[in-house]
């Protein structure tokens, strides 16, 4: 598929190595750019199918020297066929309701996001995430997106605990799921996969193809677990392909 879009508004620039946050003691690059207020949801549409992601106004992908194991992932989701577990997983979660809320910050959202980093994350690079890092992830882009906020029922048929949030771009040909946290005490709901699983329904029913993953990286604790949807598709140099099964990791999804 070939793209066309204002690259004359485009920069794209490379930084500087660091630690890479997936494979110790590797180095990471990225290549980014800025997306421009104007076109700018059509530009990260672009960008997203070619292996992009988005955080706040800038487009960025790995470019790492000597390492390719960053890949781009994505579902799709037209006859999905849910595996047993995964049933299990929307089944044991049918308590909760999803509300689609404009992309704006609430401190509700943040304390559940310190709540979830400190205990999942507590050495990354987000665990010192402040609010007003956290409104600028939220609000600050030209992209198309919005919040799903994930929350228990309540005796007063309102809204009732907040559970889980993801921040998701609405794409011409799916839904990109930019960041996603929730309780870290409900293990046993399976609450990171069931937010995957709940995007693939939103997309059959919207029309929409795929549901963007972002990156899978073999070997990492952190991203194997994109590899246990069954199909999803990865981005090759020829284009995205189904991912082959000696790819796959075994093992329950988490």
């Amino acid at each position: 598929m070939t793209h066309h879009f204002a690259t004359r508004q485009l920069r794209f620039f490379l930084t500087a190595s660091s630690p890479c946050p997936y494979l110790p003691g590797r180095e990471e690059r990225k290549v980014f750019a800025h997306l421009p207020l104007s076109e700018g949801a059509s530009i990260n549409d672009a960008l997203t199918q070619i292996g992009f992601r988005r955080s706040q106004n800038i487009a960025y992908r790995p470019a790492c020297d000597g390492c390719d194991s960053c890949v781009s992932a994505r579902i799709p989701v037209t006859d999905y066929p849910f595996s047993r577990s995964e049933r299990r997983i929307l089944a044991r979660n049918t308590g909760l309701t999803r509300y689609l809320v404009e992309a704006e910050a609430t401190m509700e959202q943040f304390e559940l996001l310190r709540r979830y980093l400190l205990t999942r994350h507590a050495e990354g690079g987000m665990a010192d995430m402040t609010w007003p890092d956290y409104v600028a992830m939220v609000e600050d882009t030209a992209a198309r997106t919005h919040l799903i906020e994930y929350r228990t029922a309540s005796a007063d048929r309102g809204p009732g605990d907040l559970v889980a949030c993801v921040l998701v771009d609405v794409l011409t040909d799916g839904l990109s799921l930019v960041y996603s946290f929730y309780d870290p005490a409900l293990v046993k709901a399976s609450l990171g996969s069931f937010i995957i699983l709940d995007h693939v329904v939103q997309a059959q029913t919207a029309g929409l193809p795929y549901v963007y993953l972002g990156y899978w990286v073999q070997g990492s604790p952190k991203m194997d677990y994109k590899a246990r949807f069954n199909p999803v598709e990865v981005l090759r140099p020829g284009g995205w392909v189904l991912m082959a099964q000696r790819d796959r990791v075994n093992g329950a999804i988490d």
